[in-house]
Formats: C-alpha cells, structure tokens, sequence
C-alpha cells in the first residue's frame, strides 16, 4: 500500500512517463485501457472518499487521469461505456448497502439497550435464595432420572413414566428460576448502562452512533467528517445517475415509439389499416352467424325427418316422395350457402389485393420523392 500511494505521488509530481527514455515513443492515452480506474472516469472513485476512516477502502490500484476523464466523457455512446457505468453503479449500490446493514444494526442496538426489562431486579439475599432451589431441583432431578432407569430395567414400565413426568415438571420449574434470574441481571445491566450512557441515536447517512442534543461544534465536525461526506457523496451521486439513466431510457422509448408509428404511416398503415381490419373481422363475425344459422335449419331438418320416420304413414309412396323432394330442397341450399361463401372469399382476396397494390403504390411514390428530394 506504502509503494503504492508513493507510486500515485511521484505520478502526480512527475508524470507517469517519468521511467521512459527520452528517445522512447510514449503511447497516446486511450481511455479503454485496462490500467486506468473505471470509477474515476465515469464519476470519482470511492477509494478516494475515506481515506484514513474505518471505511478505508484502501488505495486505488488503477490509474487517476484526468486527460483520460476527458476522453472518455467527449467519447461517443457504447456498449464499453454503458459497461462501465453499469459497473460503477453496482459498486455504490453494493456500498450503500453495507451501510445501510450497519445503520439497521445500530437500531436494533439502541432499542435493545433502551428496552425495559420485565421486572425489578431481584435483592442479594433473593438471588441466594433462586440459586439453592436450582441447585436443589437440580439434585432432585437426577434422583428421579435415576430412579426411572431402575424402575425400567426391573420391567417395571409405569413407575418409569410417572417418574419422568415428575422430572419434566421439575424441568419446567428450574427453567422459570434460571429465567428469573437472567431477566434480573440484565436488568441491573440495562440500568447500570441508562445511568452511565447519554441517550443516542444513529446517524441516517454514515451509520455513525451520535448522542442526543450534543453541542453544535460536535455535530458540525461530524457533518464534516471525511465518512459522513464520503457516504453522502456516494449516495448523491448514484441517486442522480439512476435518474439520468432512467430519463434517458424513457426518451429512447419514446423516439422508438415515433419511428414505429412514422414507418407504418409510409407503409399504408395507420387509420386506414385499422378501418380495413374491423371491416374483414366484421365480415368473419357475419360468416359465422350465417354457417350457425344454416347449422341451426339443418338440425331442425333432421327432427323432421326423425320425426317423420318413426311414422307409420312413412312407408307409402307418397311420403317417400316428400322425403325426396325435402333432400333436394336441402342440397339446394347447400349448394346456395356454398356459393356465397365463394363469393365472399373471392371478395376478399380482391380487397386484399387491391390494398397491397395500393399499397405498394404508396410506397414507389415515397421512394420516388425521397430521390426526386436529393
């Protein structure tokens, strides 16, 4: 780290190229060499924001130049440009997370140490007393266990059991003593600390522990403090480039949006196009209630043939003819049905081809006027 930071001091002083021969050619700066800091020429790099803070990150392995800063702003949008922010974005994010994790752990610490315990803290001579009784339900604890392992090895499975439920009570009561005394020792404990400490708060930026109502000059020198302007330097930032970002993703999509509806304009789409879809859908609905229609006359047909077969009347001459001349009156207006659906059809092909005709019309006459234009 020493050779390091003394390395970026003699770069500042002297230049990088201060080891070149002077008949050496030096290379030009290119802004997407892999020695230069990603972070410093998108924004500013973090390494730099803590120095000497329990935050240090350390120095910056990479190179700070700020020709190369130039370059890569007055470079033209690109996919290596976006990676770039989009890795620096990721590294604020990925810090103002650890600081965030540090501020939620410091409430939970404050509400902790502010809680109030479940009871008065007990006296000496109550805490001797506790301790006897666990000691003796302890010895009497294991008397029963042991009992309960004889009663099981002479057969004697009931007395077992009834010895074991009398020790899992005796459990239970020892448990509530050790609680009682836990709960009263951290109560000597919370307010022991009540009294010696100041009331505290955290800070909503750093994660700093800050003292209620301090004097002006410490909350100044905290405000600041290297960490609490690094941090919200940090968090300005990526706050203002998220909000760029996203302006600039909503003006792209909108200028996609106008070049769509101008290239179905030129191509002979827009209200036109719509008009001639409802048009065919409103044709295709009609085409469906006539082929219902025409289902729902064959199927009454068919009863009345039904029907008039199970007649006794139907095996006579005459009622055979009329079953005849029913059939042909029926093939009839299938075959009726079958050629207005032709028709329809053929309709249809010809709108659909008179449309591309015009369409294709519309689009020579553009074509035509853009190279008439240059």
């Amino acid at each position: 780290m020493a050779v390091l930071a003394a390395a970026q001091l003699l770069d500042e002083l002297m230049g990088r190229h201060r080891n070149t021969n002077p008949n050496e050619k030096i290379k030009k700066p290119n802004w997407e060499d892999p020695e230069y800091c990603k972070y410093y020429m998108v924004k500013f790099c973090p390494h730099d924001l803590f120095v000497n803070t329990r935050a240090d990150l350390g120095v910056c392995p990479k190179v700070h130049d700020d020709e190369v800063k130039e370059l890569f702003e007055k470079a033209e949008p690109s996919y290596k440009k976006t990676q770039y922010v989009d890795e620096y974005l990721r590294f604020c994010r990925h810090m103002i997370n650890d600081v965030e994790r540090k501020i939620q752990k410091g409430k939970q610490r404050l509400e902790l140490m502010n809680s109030k315990p479940e009871g008065p803290p007990m006296t000496q001579a109550q805490t001797e007393k506790n301790q006897e009784q666990v000691q003796l339900l302890s010895e009497k604890i294991g008397a029963l266990v042991q009992e309960a392992e004889e009663a099981g090895t002479r057969g004697d499975v009931e007395q077992a059991q009834g010895l074991m439920k009398l020790c899992d009570r005796l459990k239970e009561e020892k448990e509530q003593l050790l609680k009682q005394q836990e709960n009263s020792h951290w109560s000597m404990t919370a307010e022991l600390a009540a009294a010696q400490e100041k009331q505290m708060e955290v800070c909503p930026v750093c994660g700093a522990f800050l003292i209620v109502g301090d004097a002006q000059q410490r909350i100044d020198d905290h405000l600041s403090g290297k960490q609490h302007v690094g941090y919200f330097k940090l968090r300005q930032a990526y706050e203002e480039m998220n909000e760029s970002r996203e302006k600039q993703q909503q003006e792209k999509e909108r200028k996609r949006r106008e070049e769509r509806e101008k290239e179905r304009v030129s191509r002979g789409g827009g209200l036109g196009s719509d008009r001639r879809d409802r048009e065919r859908v409103e044709r295709d609905r009609e085409r469906e209630r006539d082929r219902s229609e025409r289902g729902d006359r064959d199927k009454e047909r068919d009863k009345d043939r039904d029907s008039h077969r199970h007649r006794s009347s139907r095996d006579d001459k005459g009622g055979r003819h009329e079953d005849r001349d029913r059939e042909r009156e029926r093939d009839k207006d299938r075959e009726k049905d079958r050629e207005r659906d032709n028709k329809d059809r053929e309709r249809d092909r010809e709108r659909d081809r008179k449309h591309r005709k015009d369409r294709r019309s519309s689009h020579d006459r553009s074509r035509r006027r853009s190279r008439d234009r240059h």
